[in-house]
C-alpha cells in the first residue's frame, strides 16, 4: 500500500506483475483491511469449502457484482470484468503512456494483444504521466 501498487499473483499464463492503484482506492482499501481483517482474499466470496477464510469470488460471482453496480450506477451499456480491464488499458494510452508499459501493467506476452487498444483511444498528444 505504501508503494501504491498492488501484486497480481499467477492469474493467466502463471505470470506475476505488480499494477498501480490510485490514492483514492488505496485509501478505500486501507479501510476495508482495518474493518474487515481478511484473512486471505480482500473481498470474500461464497465458501467453497466448510473454513470460510479459503473462500475467493468466482467469476460467476464477480460479473454478478459488476452487473449489479453498473446498474445501479445507471449504466445502460452491457457491461463486464473485461470491460473494465479494456477501458483501463485504453485510459492509460489516451493520457499519454506508452503501449509497451501498458503491455507490461495488463501481463501480455505479445504487443499485438495489447495494440487492439489502439482502435478504441481517441489519440492525442498529451503530455504521459
Amino acid at each position: 500500500m505504501e508503494r501504491g501498487t498492488l501484486l497480481v499473483v499467477k492469474r493467466k499464463g502463471n505470470k506475476e506483475r505488480y499494477i498501480p492503484l490510485g490514492k483514492l482506492l488505496v485509501k478505500g482499501i486501507k479501510t476495508c483491511l482495518e474493518s474487515e481483517q481478511p484473512q486471505t482474499y480482500l473481498f470474500m466470496g461464497v465458501p467453497h469449502t466448510t473454513e470460510l477464510s479459503n473462500a475467493s469470488f468466482s467469476q460467476r460471482g464477480l460479473q454478478w457484482v459488476i452487473k449489479m453496480l453498473s446498474k445501479k450506477a445507471g449504466i445502460t451499456k452491457d457491461v463486464n470484468v473485461h470491460t473494465l480491464r479494456h477501458s483501463y488499458a485504453t485510459h492509460l494510452l489516451e493520457d499519454g503512456l506508452d503501449i509497451v508499459t501498458i503491455k507490461e501493467l495488463l501481463g501480455h506476452a505479445n504487443i499485438e494483444t495489447t495494440m487492439v487498444y489502439l482502435h478504441v483511444a481517441q489519440s492525442g498528444h498529451k503530455k504521459a504521466f
